[in-house]
């Protein structure tokens, strides 16, 4: 890389595909030290590539079935998307391979066993050929390895990027599955704040609403602003009963996925609000109400911290129908005030490709990038596993 480049900060791509499963975000951003322990991000290109219906179903499929020439093909075709990811996020923020520290690729999960394996495919050899640039990928084993859940990892990017300055705050993103970090000021980087970071699952985020949109809608991949929702009624019999699951119960650390909340787990739901007479509006404001309300049950039971603002990301935090019920949940009175990431500080779309791009400047500045106290590992673990590209 060029030495100007290394005085202004190193360059970095990061990838994401989460369980909400409408395709992959890049992010091109610039990252430098800064003071206290902190690190400077400034966003410098982002775009997002949707995946095809037909490769939604491919990888759906493979989430339950399917044979090792199907594993194989996906493996290779992911690595494929995210190439074709990374390089226009490269060229909306006019770089070039020269340019790029690395390309961080977090992949996309096939399957998640908190504490025991994890796997997500996206060939990083053919990433690297495709991009020309060095790619980071593989970020969750090392974790998993060291006795932790391997997730949440985004919780070093809330904790060096995003944190108040002065009061603890709550990062809570909702993609296919919500996960919150609970940080504490930035003014404790320098004095081992991040022993304090705490961060789980949640439990659903858009992954129940849109299964039950595509399930009852015809042709809808989701809930757009949240409209089917708001003329809905919310079967509260069923929240209640869904909210009874062992997962809620669980004291954090802990993580879960589609492996729980799967296409059955939606089946049975429907079931169970068609039980009670309830209409296809009713049961999407049924699961809407459901993603509100476990984030507000979880912070009741395990954040004790005094947070003073909730800030919400991902997809979901653009369903005003679900941002309202959320409001409503987490409002006791006395509870914090929820606001958007967006209006603090860039698009919300892009802040967990941004966080694998982190993850990646970390692996390559030789720094641990996971969190032992929301992850559960023994300790701080370099994490990711680098594929050179040919220069």
């Amino acid at each position: 890389m060029p030495d100007s480049m290394n005085a202004q900060g190193r360059v970095l791509v990061g990838l994401m595909s989460g369980t909400s499963l409408d395709g992959i975000s890049a992010a091109v951003a610039r990252f430098r030290d800064g003071l206290n322990g902190g690190v400077h991000c400034e966003l410098l290109g982002f775009t997002h590539r949707a995946y095809r219906d037909d490769e939604r179903a491919r990888l759906e499929r493979a989430m339950q079935q399917g044979t090792a020439r199907e594993y194989c093909l996906v493996q290779a075709d992911v690595g494929d998307w995210m190439a074709d990811a990374a390089i226009s996020a490269m060229a909306d923020a006019g770089v070039i391979a020269r340019d790029v520290a690395a390309v961080a690729s977090h992949g996309q999960t096939l399957w998640h066993e908190p504490g025991h394996s994890t796997w997500q495919v996206g060939d990083a050899a053919r990433l690297a050929e495709r991009t020309g640039c060095d790619v980071v990928s593989d970020f969750r084993s090392r974790d998993v390895a060291a006795g932790g859940q391997g997730a949440p990892l985004v919780t070093i990017a809330d904790y060096l990027l995003f944190a108040h300055d002065t009061q603890w705050r709550a990062l809570q993103n909702i993609g296919g599955i919500g996960n919150v970090s609970v940080v504490p000021p930035a003014s404790t980087h320098d004095r081992g704040g991040m022993q304090a970071v705490r961060a789980f699952d949640t439990g659903p985020g858009v992954v129940i609403i849109d299964g039950v949109v595509r399930a009852l809608y015809d042709g809808l991949p989701y809930d757009r602003d949240g409209l089917i929702a708001a003329g809905g009624r919310v079967v509260e019999s069923v929240v209640s009963e869904a909210l009874r699951h062992p997962y809620f119960g669980e004291a954090p650390p802990k993580s879960t996925g589609r492996e729980l909340f799967s296409r059955a787990y939606v089946a049975d739901f429907i079931r169970a609000c068609q039980d009670v007479g309830a209409a296809p509006a009713d049961i999407v404001a049924t699961a809407t109400a459901l993603t509100a309300r476990s984030l507000a049950d979880q912070y009741r039971r395990f954040i004790p911290e005094p947070v003073r603002d909730v800030v919400l990301s991902g997809g979901g935090a653009h369903n005003p129908t679900l941002v309202r019920m959320i409001e409503a949940a987490v409002d006791d009175g006395k509870g914090p005030q929820v606001c958007m990431f967006d209006q603090l500080y860039f698009d919300g779309e892009a802040k967990e490709a941004v966080a694998f791009a982190l993850l990646g400047y970390l692996h390559i500045s030789g720094r641990a990038g996971n969190v032992p106290s929301a992850t559960g590992a023994r300790g701080p673990r370099p994490l990711g596993s680098l594929t050179p590209a040919v220069r």
